[in-house]
Order: C-alpha cells, then structure tokens, then sequence
C-alpha cells in the first residue's frame, strides 16, 4: 500500500520561530522520517528511515555536529 504524504502531519522545530532557519519534520509511515523547509512546504523533502533518523538524533544530542556550525 502507498502512503500518501500529502496528508503528512508536520512538527516545527521550535527554534524555527522566526528567524530564517525553518525545519519540520514528519513520520509518515513506521519507518520513514521526512524533513522539509517549512517555508517552502511543497519543495523537496528528505526521507530518512527510522533507525538513520535515531542515529541523526543521537548524534546531535551527542554534540556530533557541533563543529559544523
């Protein structure tokens, strides 16, 4: 069965508000993660499987990335 991701449930990162950086996110079925730039809603989006988007999110949580910015 296909997933329809037009009817996706969007999260906005809370950090977001306002200041250019916009990002949400939705899972759409039980192993895909999408991202998209919420300012552009019907542009491109990113598709992670469940455990990439996990270990993204450690990292992150980790410090990983911290260099980068």
């Amino acid at each position: 069965m296909e997933i329809d991701r037009s009817k996706a449930r969007w999260t906005k990162a809370t950090a977001s508000s306002g200041n250019g950086a916009c990002v949400e996110a939705a899972s759409v079925k039980e192993d895909e993660i999408l991202v998209r730039n919420s300012r552009d809603p019907e542009g491109p989006k990113l598709a992670f499987t469940k455990a990439e988007w996990v270990a993204f999110l450690a990292g992150v949580k980790a410090g990983e990335f911290d260099a980068i910015v």
